[in-house]
């Protein structure tokens, strides 16, 4: 498991996200991909893929995540966006959730991880 409380370089956390996907990467005779690890069905090209810095990427992780575990996903984007965790009987304000809406890619890159991660 990679830690989070040190920063993660945008390549492992990206690689890392992939595996949580369930995906391998593997040489197709011209290029490096990634596949899904139980189909070997075509995903992405390596070098097209950056959850970490792409915004569509990182769209793609995060409703994953969400779709695994909406509550703690926000949680942890929360975590990643404030660097520190959100007091559970602290209520949403306006300000709270229109900075967690303007997260970075790599902030919802590394809440995905952290929600992808902890699941059962």
């Amino acid at each position: 498991m990679i830690d989070m409380s040190v920063d993660m370089i945008d390549e492992k956390l990206d690689f890392a996200l992939a595996g949580l996907l369930g995906w391998v990467n593997v040489w197709d005779g011209v290029r490096l991909i990634w596949v899904d690890g139980a189909t070997k069905e075509f995903r992405r090209k390596v070098t097209d893929w950056h959850p970490s810095s792409d915004p569509a990427a990182s769209l793609e992780v995060q409703a994953k995540a969400i779709e695994l575990d909406r509550v703690a996903f926000v949680n942890s984007l929360y975590e990643a966006c404030y660097e520190f965790k959100r007091d559970k009987d602290s209520g949403w304000d306006e300000i709270n959730i229109a900075f967690l809406l303007n997260a970075s890619p790599c902030q919802r890159a590394e809440a995905a991880y952290m929600t992808l991660s902890n699941r059962d």
